[in-house]
């Protein structure tokens, strides 16, 4: 409850005096009020960018966000894509205007190998078409063991578990319908038996024996004509690799091959003369 004014009514001078106090406290508690009141700030609004400016303001925005990259990488590439000082001093050392026989490729990779474990021999090839493939039993092993497993019940025990220990999965006809329910497992990973890849044979031990002696099954990739495989280990002989190396050229056969490389697990490429081969 406000605070409570007494008036003098009947004496109009002191009425009158109090009404002009009254009025003048009113008006001190508005100027109060306007002292107390936030200050409008001005917003300054800037003008209309001018849409010919906009394509020369951007191409400079790219040139300052490349010009930060390099200077954080000073060859210029990011750091997933630089190559160490070995690597790089190996591929000063192979001529990539030569085609070279497989003999001088073999040497070569001997030559630049800069790591301290056996790496693996790789042959890569571009064809002329995708769905090509094969298989081959090479002279030599490819150093790599291949894990071979003949269907049985224990098998069957093992994929139920979720175990597959093998790389090869070889299998006698009547098991084949104890095998279908895996086929969403085994199938896309390459596994599943099929009369093509040879792995399903009313003899399936001696189709076993020669899987495990280094017979390999080989594909362009699903979508380019492209073939990897390995053909053995950077510390076998010489001779042997190369064998190897003839043995799948004329496998994948030398009229359908366009371009042959080699090259071990870390090193730069070697082109291969596929006539020389």
């Amino acid at each position: 409850m406000g605070k409570i004014r007494t008036r003098i009514i009947g004496l109009e001078d002191v009425e009158k005096k109090q009404k002009k106090a009254q009025k003048e406290r009113s008006a001190e508690k508005k100027e109060k009020k306007k002292s107390k009141a936030p200050v409008e700030k001005t917003v300054v609004v800037p003008a209309k960018e001018d849409e010919a400016t906009r394509p020369a303001q951007r191409d400079e925005a790219k040139k300052e966000k490349k010009a930060k990259k390099i200077v954080a990488h000073p060859r210029g590439k990011p750091a997933s894509t630089q190559r160490g000082e070995q690597y790089s001093d190996a591929k000063k050392k192979v001529n990539k205007d030569i085609f070279y026989s497989l003999d001088e490729a073999i040497k070569l990779l001997k030559k630049i190998k800069f790591t301290s474990f056996d790496e693996s021999v790789e042959l890569h090839l571009v064809v002329d078409e995708t769905g090509l493939k094969g298989e081959i039993e090479l002279p030599h092993s490819t150093g790599k063991t291949v894990r071979v497993r003949i269907v049985d019940d224990g098998v069957i025990t093992n994929l139920e578990k979720g175990i597959m220990d093998f790389d090869i999965l070889i299998t006698h006809p009547s098991f084949m319908p104890k095998l279908a329910k895996f086929a969403r497992v085994l199938g896309p990973k390459g596994l599943m038996p099929n009369p093509k890849a040879g792995t399903i044979s009313p003899n399936p031990d001696e189709v076993a024996k020669k899987f495990q002696k280094g017979a390999l099954r080989w594909k362009t990739e699903a979508k380019f004509p492209l073939i990897h495989q390995m053909i053995g280990k950077i510390s076998f002989e010489d001779k042997d690799i190369v064998e190897n190396a003839k043995a799948f050229l004329e496998s994948v056969k030398k009229n359908h091959i366009k371009k042959a490389f080699i090259k071990s697990t870390m090193s730069p490429s070697v082109k291969i003369d596929i006539e020389k081969a």
